[in-house]
């Protein structure tokens, strides 16, 4: 596709700095939302990166998502006239504050905990008002007063067979 070299080397320094890069499929669009060009030449040009194998090409939700490769770093830096100690931001280290973290306090200060099943087993029995024993009046077997009616149902014995 014919597009100004202005434009391609805008695509291209955006690729290097970040590398990644994210186009929506909407070939219609005024212009990229990172980048002052057309969206179609984004997507145009990524796509020739790609089949010369420079980036890695990923399609979800009607999204593009390319990944520079070392050799589309290489190029990019002979097409940018780039020096090799300048790195896309995907292979910078990023620096976290270990100091910014508060340190933990040791086992002495805090209380000591319960074994896993004990504070469960002490739940079950002292639980509610009157300390009865949840897990016993619960269930099928609780009561032993069973009462069996009869005469619901699809069971109910017909007007002639109770006289």
């Amino acid at each position: 596709m014919l597009m100004p070299t202005k434009n391609r080397h805008l695509i291209y320094e955006y690729l290097f700095k970040e590398g990644v890069l994210v186009a929506k499929k909407d070939f219609q669009a005024a212009k990229h939302p990172d980048i002052e060009v057309p969206n179609l030449q984004v997507i145009k040009t990524l796509q020739s990166l790609k089949s010369r194998g420079f980036v890695k090409e990923q399609f979800a939700w009607r999204h593009y998502y390319w990944y520079l490769t070392n050799e589309g770093i290489q190029f990019l830096r002979d097409a940018l006239h780039l020096p090799p100690e300048i790195v896309p931001a995907t292979l910078k280290r990023q620096t976290r504050p270990e100091a910014a973290r508060a340190p933990r306090p040791k086992g002495a200060d805090s209380a000591p905990r319960a074994a896993m099943g004990e504070d469960r087993a002490a739940y079950r029995r002292e639980g509610g008002p009157g300390g009865v024993d949840k897990k016993g009046e619960a269930g099928a077997g609780a009561t032993q007063d069973f009462q069996f009616r009869g005469g619901y149902g699809r069971g109910r014995p017909s007007a002639a067979q109770q006289e």
